[in-house]
């Protein structure tokens, strides 16, 4: 029995969303290094523009379906955080899964981009190119890894309405992937 009487105990504080935390820590990290590879591309590239891919024309066709892919999976992304913060599990496992084949097929294109491109690593072009869009890559490899672990933790019952964080803190990573690849778009495959 407690000596406290009810009415003035104190109230339960919230959880600390501390996994919300940690992948924000993680996003704000992940993209300190993706813009700072984007920013010495665009340094070494302005160095002598009329030699910059001079050889190895990319399309733009192609990093157009990778932007298009990542929004999508944005959406989708979305769409399970918020199923799962209204105890819909099954529509949280299907936005999960809808997101994961949409990453797939983001890294998919990515590689047939590098197989086609055939940009050797042997100038300075080459190394950069790889460089930044290898680290988004991995970046984006995290997000579907950290999603996949998530999901099956919502498969077992781990989150719901009371505790939605296990699809929040890797939409936060996802989301991050999503908008980092826009200023890729943009200095890399636009502003050739």
């Amino acid at each position: 029995m407690s000596l406290v009487p009810p009415d003035t105990a104190p109230a339960i504080l919230p959880r600390r969303h501390q996994a919300v935390f940690g992948a924000s820590y993680a996003a704000g990290g992940a993209a300190m290094l993706v813009l700072t590879l984007l920013g010495l591309y665009l340094q070494v590239r302005s160095g002598d523009p009329s030699t910059w891919l001079a050889q190895n024309q990319i399309s733009l066709a192609q990093p157009n379906v990778q932007l298009f892919t990542l929004v999508m999976s944005a959406v989708t992304m979305q769409w399970a955080v918020w199923s799962i913060a209204r105890d819909e599990r099954g529509q949280a496992l299907w936005a999960s899964g809808i997101t994961l084949l949409l990453g797939l097929a983001f890294v998919n294109q990515t590689w047939f981009l590098w197989n086609n491109l055939g940009l050797p690593l042997t100038n300075a072009a080459g190394k950069w190119f790889y460089a930044l869009t290898g680290a988004h890559v991995a970046l984006v490899a995290l997000g579907l890894l950290y999603l996949l672990l998530m999901a099956f933790r919502v498969l077992g019952g781990s989150f719901g309405s009371r505790l939605p964080d296990g699809l929040a803190a890797p939409a936060v990573l996802w989301h991050t992937a999503v908008l980092l690849y826009v200023p890729i778009w943009i200095g890399v495959y636009v502003a050739k």
